[in-house]
């Protein structure tokens, strides 16, 4: 009898817990959204993966929908009522308090358990992307086929003619009638003097001409080599491979990532700095693996691992273990947009002073872009313009400066009170001096 009662105990109990999971009702792509700001920085995104914190795949079906609320809200207190298994998460993880969230409303909660419970809700996207990848691959290496077999059947025909071409000579040689003598190659230069008299005369004028002509194709060749000597050192379109190839499309555009998050000085001093890899590790001590649906053309998702691999490497860290070690080995990054000694330019000026003008003047949405381009739409990162005084000058002249800025009040007040309604472009204000770029 007692066994009976258990047993019905036992059942009744697992009904309720089960009615209690199927009670978590959100929405997928917000839980996934909530938990990748929240909960990223201690639990992996698979979700079958312990990182510092527990593997959370299938807790939904282990604990009831009331106690992770509680557990999510404030888990302190709820270990403070005395609650064993709080007590015994918080001892199994070394005593390392898990974040509250207070702020989070009852439906986000329920959005995050949602995610957690269906976490391969999108795998049939994941799917379709894979398939796409992999087409698109397979018309890659059928277009790459077909360019070699042009080529082939291009190296065979040069071969070819190659071959005709001496065997015409050799038959014309042993006819006798392609020999060439002293005497016949003196004649030929003395046929040309002739015909040139002949054709131009004995008229000056026709000299003239000549010489004119001549002079004409002597200036254009010395305007050409001016223009080769200035676009010395013009970079446009620069594009080295990096030693961790980092797609500013995915971080940037994607995921939205500020440019200022990586590119801290920019701001408030002279240069925009290159970011240390520590600065990648904020992200990625918890993201080992790319999980996005974006793939480049002619790229994997293997490949992009590998890179996530290398910052390890530079810095250090064992993803496994989950601690540094002392082996790091510095990123040697190439530098791309480099002004040269003789110049100075000031991101910060530009940034906070200028930032609302040139927005306007270039009709971009971030001032990063009117000089580097889209960087958010760039896989690898190009020199976008030509960065020569001329274009710097331009820009000067056609961008107005900001009058409710405060900078410009301070500096240039009688200016401005006089240009009142008028157009003040930069280089009213000294923008064209030497001594502003170069001293």
């Amino acid at each position: 009898m007692k066994n009976f009662l258990f047993s019905v105990f036992f059942s009744f109990s697992t009904f309720i817990f089960l009615i209690e999971a199927k009670n978590i009702e959100g929405n997928f792509k917000k839980g996934k959204e909530l938990f990748k700001q929240n909960c990223t920085s201690c639990h992996s995104l698979d979700l079958e993966k312990k990182m510092i914190g527990p593997a959370l795949y299938g807790v939904t079906e282990k604990r009831n929908r009331e106690w992770l609320h509680k557990w999510i809200i404030d888990n302190k207190s709820l270990r403070n009522s005395g609650d064993k298994e709080a007590i015994s998460i918080y001892k199994e993880y070394g005593n390392v308090e898990m974040n509250s969230f207070p702020k989070l409303s009852e439906q986000q909660i329920d959005d995050i358990l949602s995610f957690i419970k269906k976490p391969k809700q999108d795998n049939k996207q994941e799917q379709e992307n894979k398939q796409e990848f992999h087409n698109n691959l397979e018309l890659e290496k059928n277009k790459f086929l077909i360019k070699i077999i042009f080529f082939g059947l291009f190296i065979i025909s040069t071969i070819l003619f190659w071959i005709l071409y001496k065997v015409y000579i050799l038959t014309h040689l042993l006819s006798n009638d392609f020999i060439f003598t002293e005497k016949k190659k003196k004649n030929f230069w003395i046929l040309s003097y002739l015909f040139l008299y002949k054709f131009l005369g004995y008229k000056k004028k026709n000299w003239y001409f000549l010489s004119s002509f001549i002079g004409f194709f002597f200036i254009l060749g010395i305007y050409g080599i001016w223009i080769f000597l200035m676009e010395i050192d013009v970079n446009k379109g620069y594009k080295p491979e990096q030693p961790i190839y980092f797609s500013h499309k995915i971080h940037s555009g994607i995921n939205g990532i500020d440019c200022q998050y990586c590119h801290s000085s920019a701001k408030y001093s002279k240069v925009s700095g290159i970011p240390s890899a520590n600065i990648c590790m904020n992200c990625h001590i918890t993201i080992n693996e790319y999980k996005g649906n974006y793939i480049e053309k002619g790229k994997s998702r293997d490949e992009y691992n590998k890179e996530i691999q290398k910052i390890y490497d530079s810095v250090g860290w064992n993803p496994e273990l989950r601690e540094f070690s002392k082996k790091t080995h510095p990123i040697q990054w190439i530098r791309i947009h480099n002004m040269p000694d003789f110049v100075y330019f000031d991101h910060s000026q530009h940034i906070i002073t200028g930032e609302k003008m040139i927005k306007k003047s270039k009709k971009v949405d971030l001032s990063c872009n009117a000089c580097h381009g889209k960087v958010q739409d760039m896989d690898q990162v190009e020199m976008a313009n030509s960065f020569t005084m001329e274009w710097c000058i331009s820009c000067h002249k056609n961008t107005e400066i900001d009058t409710e800025n405060q900078y410009y009040k301070e500096y240039f007040p009688n200016f401005i009170k006089k240009r009142k309604e008028r157009k003040i472009t930069v280089d009213m204000i000294g923008g064209l001096e030497c001594a502003k770029c170069h001293y």
